[in-house]
């Protein structure tokens, strides 16, 4: 498909915020840097404000908290009966990810104003063309080794740095012997074993289990996608642009917000009950919406479920709206532009 409502910059309006960078590779490399400094600084100063709150007396599920239920989750700070018996851990993780967004934040600074607007010209490596479907793969390739790294993170935390905290024996505990067993693991994913789908899952041996196999995957899955060049027959199946890109990724967040609505509403071993509050159920109003038994009760875990819902709701919109725009419709016109068309991908 080659259809494309892509404009020269000058017909881009400066609120059409990263579209103006399309065909700019070293903007947009410091609009993502940028980017990712913004999230990492959200991340460090809520953490730090929730902090600044947190009321060790109180049930954390009752203080409106995000950030901090998913680090005593991950077992810092945590004692037994899921007490918190230090916050240190959490302002030094608060502290180092103000540290990083501000290294970020540089760099962001840097790319969008002084470095080289295209990288082709002297970084070849880093650059790229969106039509060139071996270049597109490898930096797929890429993100996905990057996310295989990260699964293997939470393994190297639940298995050699100080363990997860487990509800059922309401304590943190190292994970010495995680499930490797595939039909167990599949088993989950193909609805076999529980209830809920991957939701399911009650054991902490299962969850890092189910990450060593996702890394592997992830890491297989991305250097084989370096290494190898997209099949003929996979071309006419894909738009090969940015906008098509930026559809695509709008779309798999859009599933994993879904997946994470379901795991948030239902599970209490990757989210206890002492940290999220009690499980919910979908309750029917002029929208539906999730919430605990108790109507009068918010929790953590209600809000938290509700807001991956309707971002992932949102994110869904965004990915159909950048579809069909990647397929040639100006929603301007109301209909199909057949003005522009893309080199076909190479």
């Amino acid at each position: 498909m080659v259809r494309t409502t892509d404009q020269p910059l000058e017909a881009v309006p400066w609120w059409a915020g990263n579209a103006r960078l399309t065909n700019l590779s070293g903007r947009l490399l410091g609009a993502h840097v940028a980017h990712a400094g913004l999230i990492v600084l959200w991340a460090g100063a809520m953490t730090l404000f929730e902090l600044g709150h947190f009321n060790p007396q109180q049930p954390m599920y009752e203080q409106g908290l995000i950030l901090l239920p998913h680090l005593a989750a991950q077992g810092w700070g945590v004692g037994a009966g899921g007490t918190i018996v230090s916050t240190y851990p959490y302002f030094v993780i608060g502290a180092l990810h103000l540290i990083s967004s501000a290294f970020l934040g540089f760099g962001g600074i840097f790319h969008s104003l002084r470095g080289p607007e295209k990288l082709e010209p002297k970084f070849q490596f880093f650059g790229y063309d969106w039509a060139d479907t071996n270049k597109m793969t490898t930096i797929l390739g890429t993100h996905l080794v990057l996310l295989g790294v990260g699964a293997f993170l939470l393994v190297a935390k639940a298995m050699f740095f100080g363990g997860l905290y487990d509800p059922v024996v309401e304590n943190v505990r190292v994970i010495t012997n995680p499930t490797l067993n595939p039909a167990i693991i599949f088993g989950y994913l193909f609805g076999a074993i529980g209830k809920f789908w991957i939701a399911g899952v009650n054991s902490l041996e299962d969850v890092v289990g189910g990450h060593i196999w996702v890394g592997l995957l992830l890491i297989g899955g991305g250097l084989f996608h370096i290494a190898t060049k997209p099949f003929a027959w996979t071309h006419p199946l894909f738009v090969w642009s940015g906008e098509a890109y930026l559809s695509y990724s709008l779309g798999a967040l859009a599933l994993m917000g879904f997946i994470a609505t379901l795991f948030v509403s239902v599970n209490t071993t990757v989210y206890p009950e002492v940290f999220y509050g009690p499980t919910l159920v979908i309750r029917q109003n002029i929208i539906p919406y999730f919430a605990s038994p108790d109507p009068d009760f918010l929790s953590a875990r209600s809000w938290l479920a509700n807001a991956h819902f309707w971002l992932a709701f949102f994110f869904l919109q965004g990915h159909i709206w950048h579809a069909l725009r990647a397929r040639g419709f100006d929603f301007r016109k109301g209909r199909i532009n057949d003005a522009a068309v893309l080199p076909q991908p190479v």
